[in-house]
């Protein structure tokens, strides 16, 4: 691992541990690690599925909002490497389209339509309770070398305490209230982005990076600032000039 790698894996770390020990945004954790894993582990695009209260599987951050990949994360919930990883809490890695085809047949034939060569399914998991997977969509072949494998498990299980805790687990109501939470906000999410793409004219990914970068500049949750943005009570223009070229950022 080069210096520069290095030194960005010692500072995704460092900024998922600071959610271990202050009030934290859980949406905002979850898609600075699937950014972040994306870019570490040389991936074409990444998300994360977390399980509902019913036991479903369902997308709450993901690398791009094209409707194309949503459809095939979607797919993934139903047969693909996140379920197996969340079914066995082990890294479960396709390492090319042939493999993929061999297990899963109809998200293989989804995957290869869009690009994709290979995936790699990291479990979110805390001792012996799997709540998730973060997932990896490579557009080359090949697995991920052992100390990629360990970093990308340790990322994720730094994430999965930061969205287990609330300073402690008290107890599995609140493990459940925070995942709840989670997927409440994703919902948010969407709402605020179709309202903003279509009002302000931009992509469903612009609109995203502008309320994002909007809740971060005035501290504010993602999901309190999506449902204020879906809900108009936030001036088009504030949030607008938040995402522009210049803006603060993180």
């Amino acid at each position: 691992m080069d210096d520069t790698r290095e030194a960005r894996l010692i500072e995704t770390f460092v900024t998922l541990t600071d959610s271990l020990v202050a009030d934290y945004d859980v949406v905002d954790v979850l898609q600075t690690l699937v950014d972040r894993a994306v870019e570490l582990f040389d991936a074409a695009a990444g998300a994360i599925h977390l399980a509902d209260r019913d036991d479903v599987l369902q997308v709450v951050a993901s690398t791009s909002e094209r409707s194309e990949f949503i459809g095939l994360l979607q797919l993934n919930a139903g047969e693909g490497p996140c379920i197996a990883a969340v079914t066995t809490g082990r890294l479960v890695t396709a390492e090319s389209a042939e493999e993929l085809q061999e297990h899963w047949p109809r998200f293989a034939a989804a995957s290869q339509e869009r690009g994709y060569a290979g995936v790699h399914a990291i479990p979110m998991r805390l001792r012996d309770t799997t709540v998730g997977s973060l997932n990896l969509f490579r557009e080359t072949e090949g697995a991920l070398n052992g100390a990629d494998a360990r970093a990308a498990q340790a990322l994720a299980d730094v994430a999965t305490i930061s969205l287990l805790q609330q300073r402690t687990i008290e107890n599995a109501t609140l493990a459940a209230e925070q995942l709840e939470r989670a997927l409440d906000s994703r919902i948010a999410i969407e709402q605020a982005k179709g309202y903003l793409a279509r009002a302000a004219g931009v992509d469903m990914d612009t609109a995203f990076g502008m309320i994002r970068q909007y809740a971060r500049t005035r501290q504010r949750r993602l999901g309190d600032v999506a449902a204020a943005v879906a809900r108009e009570e936030v001036p088009l223009d504030e949030v607008t000039a938040a995402g522009s070229p210049g803006a603060d950022g993180a």
